[in-house]
């Protein structure tokens, strides 16, 4: 009977899902929120909370943050990361500075202390690389001059993850200075390591793991990412960490193989992973941080779009385009709520949660239209001030010359 209750509750779930999914692809919309308001209104304090298949969903969406980081790994090569670590880690250090700083500023001014400080700077830190890559497809700016400068500070953010993540288990785990030292000291290590592998020794890697038949590929691949991050959170350093490692050392056809096979499955787990953040949030505990949320998600909009801007700036890209780059980063989603989800399992702090749910419910909505419309404000604005210096005698008018953005 209690078989036949999960199979009936997980069934709806992922039913309901691909409806949410469907509903959100014809007005172009991020799923996101949608799987993160389904959670809520089936969980805790919600309309119909789930019991039976609790304990499955936990699982899967375990796995879907694993296969989150480790698609983000296939999407990068060892070479590639050290190359853009080397030429763009000044845009990472402005984009660490202005987006975790008032994450970090506003837990504390809300009482909440130095670890859940740490939590909620990576939480408005992070962008969403998924809903900003589908967001530069839908807008069909792929090609710009501009976006290699997003990709980059995407990559740098990723690379931080690796240091960021083992160093929040370890505080969310109650791990005194020397526990959480060495901690770091393992991820760092075994991330050295692994890039220094992958740099060496990634086609012998990539052929041993590669095979033909598509069956095997996605066995070995998912098997061998599953072991390593059970070994890393073993460890105590980050089950993320290890699948994004693990990315990062497969290369060449093999990467590509898996990231095709693996998408579909991506895709399940992590709305289930969404659904599953929902499922723990109350509603009720949401309106009490709402306003927080839509103030910081406001600033920290803001300081994106400063980055963006910034880091295209100094990659020589035009005034229209610096503005499209600031735009495209202002969305939050996936590694915010993982950021979140490691510091509300541990019971840090009640209040984490509801504020990164309506945090991440704001900004993913508002991403896709800061990167539609920022640009075109931006220009509006501008020319309305030279209009008004022109009419004070300021400066003569000049009409613009057509560029290449």
């Amino acid at each position: 009977m209690h078989s036949a209750v999960l199979l009936i509750e997980f069934g709806s779930i992922i039913l309901g899902l691909g409806l949410l999914g469907r509903f959100a692809a014809r007005f172009s919309l991020s799923p996101i929120p949608l799987y993160l308001l389904a959670g809520l209104a089936f969980g805790e304090g919600g309309l119909l909370p789930l019991g039976a298949s609790e304990e499955f969903v936990a699982t899967g969406a375990e796995i879907g943050v694993i296969l989150l980081l480790l698609m983000l790994g296939l999407e990068y090569s060892a070479g590639d990361l050290v190359t853009n670590l080397k030429a763009h880690y000044p845009s990472g250090l402005v984009d660490a500075a202005l987006n975790a700083l008032p994450g970090a500023a506003a837990a504390l001014l809300l009482g909440w202390g130095p670890v859940a400080a740490v939590v909620l700077a990576g939480v408005t830190w992070i962008s969403s690389s998924g809903v900003i890559a589908k967001v530069l497809g839908d807008l069909g700016r792929v090609g710009n001059r501009e976006t290699p400068v997003i990709l980059s500070v995407l990559v740098l953010e990723d690379l931080a993850m690796a240091v960021y993540l083992p160093i929040v288990t370890a505080l969310v785990a109650g791990a005194g200075l020397l526990a959480g030292s060495l901690t770091l000291a393992i991820a760092l290590g075994a991330a050295g390591l692994v890039l220094f592998v992958a740099v060496r020794y990634g086609r012998l890697i990539s052929r041993f793991v590669s095979s033909d038949d598509p069956e095997k590929l996605l066995l070995v691949v998912l098997g061998l990412t599953i072991l390593v991050a059970g070994v890393a959170q073993q460890l105590q350093v980050s089950a993320a960490v290890g699948a994004f490692l693990v990315g990062i050392a497969l290369s060449g056809e093999v990467a590509e193989g898996a990231h095709t096979l693996l998408s579909p499955l991506r895709d399940l787990f992590a709305a289930v992973f969404f659904v599953f953040f929902g499922l723990h949030t109350d509603p009720a505990s949401i309106p009490p941080v709402l306003v927080p949320a839509l103030a910081l998600a406001l600033v920290t909009a803001a300081t994106k779009i400063a980055t963006g801007y910034w880091a295209a700036r100094r990659a020589g890209i035009s005034e229209k385009g610096r503005w499209r780059a600031g735009g495209a980063l202002v969305a939050r989603g996936e590694f915010s709520i993982v950021i979140a989800g490691l510091a509300v399992g541990a019971g840090i702090e009640p209040s984490l949660g509801p504020l990164a749910t309506a945090y991440v419910l704001i900004l993913v909505v508002l991403g896709p239209l800061t990167a539609r419309y920022t640009e075109p404000l931006a220009s509006l604005w501008s020319g309305r001030l030279r209009e008004r210096r022109h009419a004070r005698g300021d400066e003569p008018v000049v009409k613009e010359a057509s560029a290449v953005d």
